[in-house]
């Protein structure tokens, strides 16, 4: 009997996060819980979608246990997926709103629930645990316009190394990525391609990667996360990008 194993995805009803759901659930031994603040079209035995905005943190709580199932798994699998990049605005002209917004979705959430899946599953020692948070390469550089992006996945990034080495101090064997997953044709690039050019000075260079064809698609950034859990002896830094590999 083959084990089974666990993955849960944030954002699961679009770009990147529906991508992973739609090539996990090709494998009859992957159950795949989906948060999202909207509902798929897919009905599929091994897919439980949860309805959550994450926006709202006051309602993440009540959630946890539906998200971080008790049972025997071979490996578990946490993807911070949902994200957001908030308007694009030099600093300056940017609301408090916004910007509570983009840290609320793109990092507090993720802590959230990254402390909740250490909580649950830190003594799950025979278990394979892996945390994959979607970063971003805007983490380490500065773009105009997205400065509480930016700084919001660098907070990110800053989480996971920190989560990885207190994973190693105690010894639970739980693996944490930061992972940035390139140019990708999602809704979020749309939002970009539609901004002004005095908030976003890189606004021709992001229109011009989508008229030439020089976006990823999200079925293959999913293989890669996929890859990246079947092959963690390859990847022994937190920070990873799926532009090199």
């Amino acid at each position: 009997m083959r084990s089974e194993q666990l993955y849960i995805i944030t954002g699961s009803s679009k770009g990147i996060g529906l991508g992973l759901v739609n090539h996990l659930i090709q494998n009859p031994c992957i159950r795949v819980i989906g948060i999202s603040r909207t509902k798929t079209a897919i009905e599929h035995p091994n897919f439980t979608e949860i309805a959550c905005d994450l926006s709202d943190l006051n309602s993440i709580p009540a959630i946890l246990d539906r998200i971080f199932p008790t049972g025997t798994f071979s490996r578990i699998v946490l993807v911070n997926n949902a994200g957001t990049l908030g308007k694009i605005e030099y600093v300056g002209a940017l609301s408090p709103k916004n910007i509570a917004e983009v840290f609320s979705i793109n990092t507090i959430a993720p802590a959230i629930l990254i402390n909740a899946f250490v909580s649950k599953y830190a003594s799950y020692q025979q278990t394979e645990r892996v945390v994959i948070n979607i970063s971003s390469g805007a983490a380490t550089k500065a773009i105009d316009g997205w400065a509480m992006y930016s700084a919001s996945k660098a907070a990110i990034n800053a989480m996971s190394q920190t989560a990885k080495k207190e994973a190693e101090l105690k010894g639970t064997g739980i693996r944490v990525f930061a992972l940035a997953p390139g140019v990708v044709d999602t809704d979020m690039q749309a939002t970009i391609r539609k901004s002004e050019e005095e908030s976003f000075s890189q606004l021709k260079r992001f229109r011009e990667m989508k008229a030439g064809n020089l976006l990823s698609n999200p079925a293959s950034v999913a293989e890669k996360i996929q890859y990246l859990v079947e092959h963690l002896a390859d990847f022994p830094e937190v920070i990873q990008d799926v532009r090199n590999f």
